[in-house]
């Protein structure tokens, strides 16, 4: 049980650091920021946070009865999920912003020029995002009845999220210490370790789709 618990949390924490991507999300926020007052930018960074905070939980508190209701069973949405962030893995290894998580061009330009943008582009698409919103669907779908494992993603949610905050916080240090290429290397280590547990979604799904064929 225990090990199981220790599993669920390790995997947690990793599939939603790189998906919540703290590290790739701070120097957006520094320029977003910038003509901000240190204390505006920590409001903004703490209300951006409990924001995605509420989205994801309730997220992840309506999947299973939202994929009941669509008719889609979880080893379809484990294939489903897993190619999704796949796909990000990809642009990770290749240091490249995904529309997985990251805003267009026009988008960012509305969001200079907008006096709070807690809302919109931080809370999302930039920490819940799409890969976000996935990951935490695919980690608590099928557990409804499994509180400890439930707890479990939640704890590992809200580390994450804490990391971030200070990630927000913290936004003009990192991008100094880190630069644009320190920021690309993270990102691509990041990205083989995402793109190993995606292809294990993937897995799961197809063994799961065979069982109930009675294949296998």
């Amino acid at each position: 049980m225990m090990n199981g618990l220790l599993e669920t949390g390790v995997n947690s924490l990793l599939l939603l650091f790189v998906t919540i991507d703290p590290i790739g999300i701070a120097p957006v926020f520094g320029t977003l920021a910038a003509n901000l007052s240190d204390a505006t930018r920590r409001r903004v960074a703490t209300r951006a946070v409990w924001l995605s905070a509420t989205i994801l939980v309730v997220f992840a508190l309506v999947g299973d009865p939202l994929l009941v209701a669509l008719g889609v069973g979880l080893p379809a949405f484990r294939i489903a999920g897993g190619s999704l962030l796949f796909l990000l893995a990809v642009e990770m290894v290749f240091a490249r912003r995904s529309g997985l998580r990251s805003t267009t061009r026009v988008e960012l330009h509305e969001a200079g020029h907008r006096q709070d943008i807690s809302v919109f582009p931080l809370a999302f698409p930039l920490l819940a995002g799409p890969g976000a919103l996935t990951t935490i669907l695919l980690l608590s779908s099928g557990h409804r009845d499994e509180p400890l494992v439930l707890a479990v993603v939640m704890a590992m949610l809200g580390l994450v999220l804490v990391m971030t905050w200070f990630a927000l916080l913290l936004s003009g240090r990192l991008l100094r210490l880190l630069g644009e290429t320190g920021t690309n290397v993270v990102g691509r280590l990041f990205g083989l370790l995402l793109a190993a547990l995606a292809v294990q979604f993937m897995v799961d799904g197809v063994i799961a789709v065979l069982h109930d064929a009675g294949i296998g």
